[in-house]
């Protein structure tokens, strides 16, 4: 990677909010390590081919947020949202610490209490759809459907009441989008999550529920010790920005694809069977995820053939590695069948994402719903018209017009 190379600027925008940017073929071919200039101005190395996405990922030794001193910042804007807030700096990234928050957290996300969860989830899709087809058409399926379910099913998950919920989601939308608030509208965001947490905690103690943060109340240290009431909250808003906005804006995501292309939709509706592989697809195929997963090299690393210096940053685009003709046969095709699948969309290694088992079963859910209560649903705009929202840590589209 030559200092003489032209650093691109970063995010790279496709040519529609649903198509990949043309440059990703290139860069995977001839620059696998590119330089790339982001959007405050400091420069990242991108990677794009999916065995060295895999292997950053996957390294223990390398930070998920950038938190260190001296690691590039994101954004332009006086926030850096979720990449600069007190949850980033407070739940452990690294190390053993890291490990043993996993290990708490996973136990909550396992098959058997997702398959527990999915009747619960299927009646609130249910209710949805029926109050979006009652309203009539046109309708957005993104505001009926997408948005609503994921913050239903992270406050029946932490037990908090649904009444909440658009609070919550105001919560999330100041930690997740990157451009829009300042430093300080963000940090009292989070200041009133965190105050709304620790109080909720407190109702928890005295009268615990079945829910998750009931459960991590009666968890303790390695030393015997109950968990900081800071941890505690910190990993209530964690699992709030991961587990909503990520999967309101898939499901919207994974809609506009498969109704791009009518024969997509044609082919799901005469084989219901293939709705988890197709699932899979879109993950593997979304080619507007947001900014990708940073990096912070706390020493050198070799990648891709070239030593990368301590204190790099680097971005990796999962979603380029997802196209990358080595992995994947017929890359640039939807295959709705496609098994193995092993796609980069959550991530991989420690850090690969922990709510994806319920995200799956969101997503799976909201396609066996609509399949089933409107076969007829097709795009109400071309696809091309669909828009992309600009600023947020996770990519998405601001609408999604349906009729049937």
């Amino acid at each position: 990677m030559g200092q003489s190379e032209q650093a691109l600027s970063y995010p790279i925008p496709g040519p529609s909010a649903l198509e990949p940017p043309v440059v990703w073929t290139r860069l995977r071919q001839e620059r696998p390590i590119a330089r790339v200039r982001l959007p405050s101005g400091d420069e990242a190395s991108l990677l794009t081919r999916y065995d060295d996405v895999k292997q950053v990922l996957s390294d223990t030794r390398f930070g998920r947020l950038l938190n260190a001193d001296d690691a590039a910042r994101l954004t332009d804007s006086e926030s850096g949202g979720v990449f600069n807030s007190e949850m980033a700096n407070t739940l452990p990234q690294t190390g053993e610490g890291h490990q043993r928050w996993r290990r708490m957290i996973t136990k909550w996300f396992t098959a058997k209490r997702m398959a527990a969860l999915r009747p619960g989830i299927t009646a609130m899709t249910e209710r949805l759809v029926d109050e979006m087809v009652t309203a009539g058409g046109p309708a957005d399926l993104k505001a009926r459907v997408g948005f609503p379910l994921p913050v239903w099913v992270i406050c029946d998950l932490l037990g908090v009441p649904d009444a909440d919920r658009d609070r919550f989601a105001h919560w999330s939308d100041h930690l997740l989008n990157l451009t829009r608030y300042t430093q300080a509208e963000t940090d009292a965001a989070q200041a009133e999550f965190a105050a709304y947490l620790a109080a909720h905690l407190e109702a928890k103690r005295a009268e615990p529920g079945e829910d998750l943060l009931s459960g991590l109340i009666a968890v303790t240290d390695e030393d015997g010790e109950p968990l900081p009431d800071v941890l505690l909250v910190m990993t209530g808003q964690a699992l709030l920005v991961a587990g909503h906005e990520t999967t309101a804006n898939m499901i919207g995501k994974m809609m506009g694809l498969l109704l791009a292309e009518r024969g997509r939709w044609e082919r799901l509706v005469a084989d219901p069977s293939l709705v988890r592989s197709a699932v899979e697809e879109v993950l593997r195929f979304d080619a507007n995820p947001g900014i990708g997963m940073p990096r912070y090299l706390s020493e050198p690393a070799e990648v891709a053939g070239t030593v990368l210096p301590r204190g790099t940053t680097v971005m990796c685009s999962m979603a380029a590695a997802n196209r990358d003709e080595r992995a994947f046969g017929g890359a640039d095709e939807m295959d709705l069948g496609r098994t193995p699948n092993p796609h980069l969309a959550f991530g991989a290694g420690a850090h690969s994402c922990l709510g994806q088992a319920l995200a799956r079963t969101e997503l799976q859910v909201v396609l066996e719903v609509l399949l089933r209560k409107l076969p007829t649903l097709e795009l109400a705009v071309p696809a091309e018209e669909l828009r992309r929202v600009e600023g947020l840590a996770v990519g998405g589209l601001r609408e999604l017009p349906v009729r049937w």
